[in-house]
């Protein structure tokens, strides 16, 4: 509710005062200036980062790949936050790759498997009394 009145009391005043900000900004008024500029500029909330991975064709790619990251931070080229993420961007891809290989297996499994209902393998032998 505040903000839909807000909202009515700068209906239309938008540019008005988005001009005086800069106005004020111009004149040296350092708050206006910070308002101004953050606006133009946001501060960053992350940064590219670039080091080497290797190929993510196996398992043990993936134990080198964490590796990288850990060298990585160790040597100052990534942040904690920075390892954490591509560490759980490397964990979602050890996921997706997992779930891949799974439905594979199951799509094999039901290749090789009859479908008319009959068993693959003879019911066990009935032993007499």
């Amino acid at each position: 509710m505040v903000t839909r009145a807000v909202e009515a009391l700068l209906d239309g005043q938008a540019e008005t005062l988005t001009q005086k900000a800069i106005d004020k900004a111009l004149e040296g008024d350092m708050t206006a200036l910070r308002l101004c500029l953050e606006r133009i500029c946001p501060p960053r909330k992350s940064r590219p980062v670039c080091f080497d991975l290797p190929n993510l064709d196996t398992g043990a790619d993936t134990v080198s790949a964490f590796d990288a990251i850990l060298r990585a931070m160790a040597a100052g080229e990534l942040t904690t936050d920075e390892a954490t993420a591509v560490a759980g961007i490397l964990e979602s891809r050890r996921r997706a790759s997992d779930l891949a290989a799974l439905e594979e297996r199951i799509a094999q499994l039901e290749r090789s498997t009859p479908h008319d209902g009959q068993r693959r393998h003879s019911a066990p032998a009935h032993r007499a009394p």
